[in-house]
């Protein structure tokens, strides 16, 4: 999104335009064959990603770095899990000039794929046991649910995936252009508030199509999202494929189907389909888009080859009759949208489950743990009556089956270790991407500057009385894996000229929102033309906008930051 773009009240929520004609194929395959039509087409043709892990296994782990083939190292690596990360000490003015080979290091981010975010103390362990011993200690918690670990040596994979494997986890697709992790509600099966348990669906959907050959080959990334709780607690807007828990007044509780959302450079809210989706017809509603996305996706274009394309050229009248004829083979019943929810979704604090205990949600801050806190977080757990954990789709973490006289006990070993179930509202709503430390695309850190700007506004901030979360997203460049378009305080990594000095810093997007958050009118947030913040300046922007926002706010109207932002004066937001 450039300067020169109106902001989102101006604009129309789908950002993504359908492409214009062309005379050239767009590779979809069941319109123009499967011939490949670029070098990233070819090699996924030439030999699957997934068969690279014997490869992994007995030449690349005994020989390894320079014995990697650089199409493995590039392409198929990335569908167990795997990609190189950034060199160090290579600034962020570099990022575009270099090659990936320039720019990366003879060590991997490992993805430990968690489909629904559900993990017991055991496997939590084993996670932190591979971060201590094989990952210099590092451990992030993403906002898909997963654990990321870094300085991973190709030499120890094959006993790193033992280890996983051993206690029901792994890293099969958790990249590449395949079924991505499955997010799934938190809360599923022990929330008191939830319509339908959406886990034996997440389980099936696993079990049948992750590591399926016939999926593995898709366009680009396609990611998924179920829930069944009413606080719409899994970000479904942003997903290719999402089913969102509802009850019809005729046939009772099922899912609305949402297709075709995701952010990046050109981001795009999905959209409901207007089908009822009974819970045994789930599956198989997954299946289908997926195989649409497959067979009808564009593959031209890497940067035209999300599912949202293809949605913005049919629609979703198209979309959902091809669904039905040519994949389900039956007609989905209509259905009402879920009504909006009145509470948060990212369970942070105290709640009561449906069988009397509790589940506490607690804060990590920007998802930075470590294998030491995580072992440290499964031996808490454990002496308090639980050996249940989820990861969340905002970074955090929730403890399960807690009794009641140990909850307050557990926040406060909790909170002694930096995980903290009563955060401060900015606390909170704050989330990073990976950022420069690591990541080769990055331009920009995030995860340091944003924990130093949470740290800093919780004093600046002592004396004021926020009426909400905040949220406060920090991504390290354009392609928002931290959601910039969708948060209050949205902050995208870039250089930035500052006193006619180019520097790290950040473009701002106000007011951004989802479908399922508490907005009158959801859209992909408001950039501010010439706003600019530099790295070390977080702080010093968000004191000075969250004040105004404190002052100008119509308070009788409980006016959100994201509804104020979007009438305030350009003036009010510098």
């Amino acid at each position: 999104m450039s300067d020169t773009e109106p902001h989102a009240a101006d604009r129309p929520r789908a950002a993504v335009r359908p492409p214009r004609p062309s005379s050239k194929p767009n590779g979809q395959w069941k319109i123009d064959g499967k011939a490949p039509l670029n070098g990233n087409e070819e090699w996924k043709q030439v030999d699957d990603g997934l068969s690279v892990r014997e490869r992994i296994e007995n030449i690349y782990s005994v020989g390894g770095f320079q014995s990697i083939d650089p199409t493995d190292l590039h392409g198929r690596f990335r569908v167990w899990g795997l990609y190189t990360q950034r060199k160090p000490g290579i600034d962020g003015g570099r990022t575009a000039t270099l090659t990936p080979e320039e720019l990366e290091d003879e060590y991997f981010m490992l993805r430990v794929r968690i489909d629904g975010g559900q993990l017991t103390t055991e496997q939590l362990r084993v996670i932190a046991g591979i971060s201590t011993e094989f990952a210099r200690g590092t451990a992030d918690i993403t906002d898909r649910q997963n654990i990321q670990l870094h300085w991973i040596r190709v030499e120890d994979v094959p006993e790193i995936w033992r280890r996983l494997e051993a206690v029901g986890l792994g890293t099969t697709e958790a990249c590449g252009d395949v079924p991505r992790v499955i997010l799934g509600s938190p809360v599923a099966g022990i929330s008191s508030e939830e319509l339908i348990d959406p886990t034996p669906q997440i389980e099936e959907i696993s079990r049948r199509f992750i590591g399926d050959p016939t999926l593995s080959n898709l366009p680009r990334k396609f990611k998924s999202a179920i829930t069944g709780h009413p606080s719409q607690d899994v970000v479904h807007e942003i997903n290719d494929v999402a089913f969102v828990a509802l009850e019809h007044p005729e046939l009772g509780i099922g899912y609305d189907l949402w297709v075709g959302g995701g952010l990046s450079t050109t981001p795009r809210l999905g959209e409901r389909l207007g089908a009822f989706v009974r819970p045994d017809q789930v599956v198989d509603a997954w299946h289908g888009v997926a195989q649409i996305f497959r067979d009808y996706g564009y593959r031209r274009l890497r940067n035209k080859a999300r599912l949202k394309f293809l949605l913005a050229e049919w629609g979703t009248e198209k979309f959902r009759q091809v669904l039905q004829d040519e994949y389900l083979g039956y007609a989905l019943a209509d259905g009402p949208a879920a009504p909006r929810p009145t509470t948060p979704g990212d369970h942070v604090g105290v709640h009561r489950q449906k069988d009397g205990r509790f589940y506490v949600g607690v804060t990590p801050i920007v998802g930075r743990v470590s294998g030491e806190t995580l072992t440290r977080l499964a031996e808490i757990a454990e002496a308090h009556g639980s050996n249940r954990l989820r990861t969340t789709p905002h970074q955090k973490i929730v403890v399960l089956d807690v009794p009641e006289e140990h909850v307050d006990p557990l926040i406060a070993e909790l909170d002694a270790l930096g995980l903290q179930a009563r955060p401060s509202l900015l606390r909170r709503g704050t989330i990073a991407c990976t950022g420069i430390e690591f990541c080769k695309l990055a331009i920009v850190e995030t995860k340091v500057n944003a924990t130093a700007a949470v740290l800093d506004l919780e004093e600046r901030l002592k004396g004021f009385e926020l009426p909400h979360p905040i949220s406060l997203h920090v991504n390290g460049c354009p392609n928002s894996c931290a959601r910039i378009q969708t948060a209050d305080i949205g902050l995208k990594g870039q250089l930035v000229t500052i006193d006619d000095e180019q520097v790290p810093g950040y473009q701002v997007h106000l007011g951004g929102g989802l479908a399922s958050q508490d907005r009158d009118d959801p859209g992909l947030g408001r950039t501010v033309r010439g706003l600019k913040v530099a790295a070390d300046g977080i702080a010093d922007y968000v004191e000075r906008v969250v004040t105004r926002f404190l002052a100008d706010r119509d308070a009788a109207a409980d006016e959100t930051f994201a509804q104020w932002a979007h009438r305030a004066d350009e003036e009010a937001l510098q």
